[in-house]
């Protein structure tokens, strides 16, 4: 690759997805000019009203005239789901795969701003011009359909950014993964890599799709009644594979949560799926099948509560009843920190008699999206990078991706996290200070106060005391009650209460012998008086709120 001239500079930060798992958003400077790489969101399962989290945006206010767009890898949530949110602060072009689009069409009716925005579709091997940079798709495979990777020619040369990959040698839908065009720009000269991380730790190969189907056709022409497959929605490639499975079984499908059907509409606008017409049962009429007819697929593999596989558990679902002969298969893996809820709907079926099918029983019946360890080394090898950069997953993965890039002869390698800038240039690739980001926390697609979240984190664990003191005319507390939620039972904890007004009265008599208290002196010592009685007795102090009613002296 040619010398750079020093002032040829390309400066990278992202915004989410380094140092994390989801919320992936990497932002591109060239000549004061910036392009976003995909722009995801993750999910917060603390219980605390939260929608989805995105990437706080505030770091590209400063360039809000000078943001050229955002160019979508593929149409997994982390990576499409904060687009309404930041088309709502800038209104820039989006470049995607035609899969992708169709998911960010089917959220009109959510957001207002999508019905506007410019969507432009994209093909792989074609090159589109995004203010200085020019970014051509390449073809990967991945569990979602039409994923691709980036090449992005700019002024420190070209940077190749994987999305997220692995390779499949034998891809249901026939779209190879492209390696050739990723070692033809190897041989010319890659300045930068950056390439998805998630499995790092992961030995071997993900395997493939077909190999799924063979795991899980045997499974489904042996049961004697339902069967039930509980997939990541997204999968487009197991659905047509359990579309082919019906069809040689003599099942219908039946899909079974919403989440499925919306990725099977879009599959078949985009060419991806071409069941027959009376392949599909619906679900909401599928009691008027033979259970030995039904092939469900269901969302909900992650144990969410209100999802199809957990309502089939608890006997909730309005079309399809679970019992004793009937299959379910979690075809899917089981994200770090569900474990408890996807074992208690596990738990559940058995309950009911149903037979349970998972990796632990049949190792074949999902594989990941995700490169292992030998395919991430395949991906270094056929770029050949000058540097690397890993991305998407927590510093541990990124430390040993870089672990595995210097192994493999990378001559720089840096390592970056959210908000951590770096510059690609003459001098290589080093670091150059840093920008905000953080995170951005919805509820109906309006943002949440982070004071608002501390509060529901302190009511969530040590609930609510109200305490309302009525003063007389002569400013003494002649009366104290109390209310509380999730912090005593009020009938079998009845005399602690009693203790707690005591105090309270004693405080605020002690409180008027100094000084005749205005309302909000009187309020703070009956506040503080609650929060010490109940931690004597609790060993913490709850979240307290006193207010003070006053008996007004009649005008003469």
């Amino acid at each position: 690759m040619a010398t750079l001239p020093s002032t040829a500079v390309l400066r990278v930060f992202p915004l989410g997805g380094l140092g994390e798992i989801g919320m992936n958003c990497m932002a591109f400077e060239q000549d004061g000019q910036v392009m976003l790489v995909d722009c995801g969101v993750t999910f917060d399962d603390r219980g605390l009203g939260v929608d989805v989290v995105h990437p706080d945006f505030s770091a590209l206010d400063a360039y809000r005239d000078r943001i050229c767009g955002v160019f979508v890898t593929h149409g997994h949530e982390d990576h499409i789901g904060a687009l309404p949110y930041f088309l709502r602060r800038f209104d820039v072009p989006v470049w995607a795969p035609p899969y992708a689009l169709g998911l960010v069409r089917e959220r009109l009716g959510e957001h207002e701003v999508l019905e506007h925005a410019h969507l432009i579709s994209t093909e792989p091997r074609t090159r589109y011009d995004v203010g200085p940079f020019q970014v051509e798709p390449i073809r990967v495979t991945h569990s979602i359909a039409d994923a691709t990777a980036l090449a992005i020619t700019t002024a420190a040369g070209v940077v190749v950014h994987s999305g997220d990959f692995k390779f499949d040698e034998a891809p249901t839908d026939g779209e190879a993964f492209d390696t050739a065009r990723l070692a033809e720009l190897g041989d010319r000269g890659v300045a930068l890599l950056f390439s998805d991380s998630t499995n790092i730790d992961s030995e071997g190969c993900a395997g493939d799709e077909v190999g799924v189907g063979d795991a899980l056709e045997p499974i489904v022409a042996a049961a004697t009644g339902a069967v039930v497959v509980a997939i990541f929605a997204s999968n487009v490639h197991r659905l047509r594979l359990l579309g082919n499975i019906a069809r040689r079984t003599g099942r219908k499908l039946v899909l079974l949560g919403r989440s499925v059907g919306t990725h099977s509409r879009v599959a078949h606008a985009t060419g991806y799926l071409d069941w027959p017409s009376d392949l599909v049962f619906p679900a909401d009429r599928a009691r008027e099948l033979h259970k030995e007819r039904i092939l469900g697929v269901a969302t909900g593999s992650q144990g969410e509560a209100s999802a199809a596989l957990a309502r089939l558990s608890r006997g909730e679902h309005g079309g399809l009843a679970l019992g004793v002969g009937d299959t379910v298969i979690l075809s899917s893996r089981i994200i770090p920190g569900r474990e408890p809820d996807v074992y208690a709907i596990i738990g559940d079926l058995i309950r009911r008699g149903v037979s349970v099918r998972t990796r632990a029983t049949d190792r074949g019946i999902h594989v990941s999206g995700h490169a292992h360890r030998a395919e991430q080394r395949r991906m270094l090898e056929l770029v050949r990078p000058r540097a690397f950069i890993p991305v998407h997953g927590t510093r541990h993965h990124l430390d040993r991706h870089a672990e595995l890039a210097r192994e493999v002869g990378v001559s720089e390698v840096l390592v970056l996290e959210n908000g951590q800038v770096a510059e690609v240039g003459a001098a290589g690739v080093t670091r150059a200070g840093t920008v905000h980001a953080g995170r951005v926390y919805t509820f109906g697609g309006r943002a949440i106060p982070k004071a608002a979240l501390r509060d529901r984190e302190v009511l969530a664990a040590g609930g609510v005391v109200a305490c309302v003191v009525a003063l007389g005319k002569d400013g003494r507390a002649h009366d104290v009650r109390l209310a509380t939620r999730g912090v005593v039972d009020e009938t079998m904890d009845a005399g602690l209460l009693a203790d707690t007004r005591r105090d309270v009265l004693a405080a605020v008599a002690a409180l008027s012998k100094t000084a005749r208290a205005d309302d909000a002196a009187v309020a703070e010592a009956a506040r503080l008086a609650v929060r010490r009685c109940l931690s004597r007795a609790l060993a913490y102090k709850p979240m307290t709120i006193a207010q003070v009613i006053r008996e007004r002296e009649e005008p003469s």
